[in-house]
């Protein structure tokens, strides 16, 4: 195609010409999608045109049927997987065979809650602190050399907003100066098996050690503003009589170590399988525990492996809701609107581009919401899947909310995964959810 507007660029299956100079008047498919465009100077004109796409792709968005819902109860593949070829079925006790009541983790918290008060002398304050069930999600990340609970995303990097000591909300800027921008390296992560800095609670029996983390946080926070018993000797400006100061230093480590590291290993695995046969493809193996069930029969054995994921069929059912369907939609074509208008670079479009900008975040923050108010999703931040999400994909072959689900398929099936459009492959946005 030839453009006597300037150069022409191709994105996807849309095609528009460039130029800064000039009035835009774009030609769209059937579906709002930008072919071309030719440019004016007058500013007036050039703004109406930008909104006129953007009303139109609104309609189009409106027009869309709904989609068909997603089953919650259903098995879902990370990796083509024949029950045909399976003569062993294992499983893990824990959350897998075994279910326990929601009342448990509140149990759970409370025994620990006591423990810490009456074994390790924690103040009598905490006592009053109660568990939460919706405080945290699994598979966030605590970071104890700074005391920051987190979410992570499947590039290492912290998604902004979501980030708590204790029960208050870390501003951006200061999680920003804390790890010099919102990348984790890879050195800081957690290991498989749970060493490292950034410890991941990523087990079914997160929820009431993650609430201990966060109350007694907070319970911490609030005496050591400037450290009660200082505060008491001194007063409340006791810190502008020292340059630095350092607290749970835990010596003597913190004057001769330079770092910690504590491995600990055992299994018997190939006495086991000497002893019955079984191996590799043949064995499928479900646990809840994406690390210390499923890593090593995944990436050492070459064990087929299932999840059981609880949260899964009450996420499907808030994604399946005609508010978070049509956020998401519409999301997506306004990511598509926002990158179109960074071709055009006059006062008004980066005006208007700001304003798409404010949209876009604010329906982050509706579909994060949807799910939990602090953490959202347990397998998103935003666009990307989350570090959870991110290990699950590589550990697991079909994932479940519940392993009762398999009664639903007979023993001859095969589950396969959808095809996901790769970043340089033709793509719908607005219709994939």
């Amino acid at each position: 195609m030839q453009s006597h507007a300037g150069r022409t660029s191709v994105c996807g299956c849309r095609i528009f010409h460039l130029h800064t100079k000039l009035k835009q008047k774009c030609t769209l498919d059937r579906m709002g999608s930008i072919i071309s465009c030719t440019y004016s100077t007058n500013p007036d004109e050039k703004r109406k045109n930008w909104w006129d796409i953007y009303h139109r792709k609104r309609q189009k968005v409106e027009e869309i049927a709904d989609i068909a819902e997603v089953k919650p109860n259903g098995i879902f593949a990370n990796n083509e997987t024949c029950l045909k070829g399976i003569t062993v079925y294992g499983f893990d006790y824990d959350y897998t065979l075994a279910s326990y009541k929601k009342s448990l983790h509140g149990l759970l918290y409370n025994l620990g809650r006591s423990s810490l008060i009456h074994k390790y002398r924690y103040p009598d304050e905490i006592s009053k602190l109660e568990f939460d069930i919706d405080a945290a999600v699994r598979g966030l990340h605590y970071d104890i050399r700074k005391g920051l609970l987190m979410k992570l995303d499947s590039f290492h990097n912290i998604q902004l907003g979501t980030v708590y000591r204790g029960l208050t909300q870390v501003p951006d800027r200061e999680v920003i100066a804390l790890y010099d921008g919102t990348h984790v390296s890879l050195e800081d992560m957690n290991t498989f098996y749970g060493t490292g800095p950034m410890y991941q609670l990523v087990d079914l029996f997160a929820p009431p050690e993650m609430n201990l983390l966060i109350n007694v946080t907070e319970n911490m926070c609030s005496m050591m503003s400037g450290d009660a018993g200082m505060r008491y000797m001194i007063g409340d400006d006791w810190m502008d009589l020292f340059e630095v100061v350092i607290t749970n230093a835990r010596k003597p480590k913190f004057f001769n170590e330079a770092s910690r590291i504590a491995v600990k290993t055992q299994g018997n695995f190939s006495l086991f399988r000497q002893m019955t046969g079984w191996y590799g493809s043949k064995v499928l193996y479900f646990g809840d525990h994406v690390y210390s069930d499923l890593a090593d029969p995944s990436l050492k054995h070459g064990w087929r492996t299932g999840a059981i994921i609880p949260e899964l069929e009450s996420e499907i059912i808030k994604a399946n809701s005609k508010n978070y369907t049509s956020a998401v939609r519409w999301l997506n074509i306004i990511q598509d609107l926002i990158e179109d208008i960074q071709s055009d670079d006059s006062p008004e479009a980066v005006a208007i581009k700001e304003e798409w900008l404010k949209e876009r975040q604010d329906l982050r923050n509706f579909t994060k919401a949807l799910f939990n108010p602090k953490f959202g999703s347990i397998f998103r931040t935003y666009h990307n899947p989350t570090y959870f999400s991110r290990r699950l994909a590589r550990f697991a072959d079909i994932y479940m909310s519940n392993v009762v689900n398999l009664l639903e398929y007979s023993v001859e099936h095969t589950f396969y995964p959808r095809r996901m459009a790769l970043p340089h492959e033709p793509h719908e946005p607005y219709i994939c959810v």
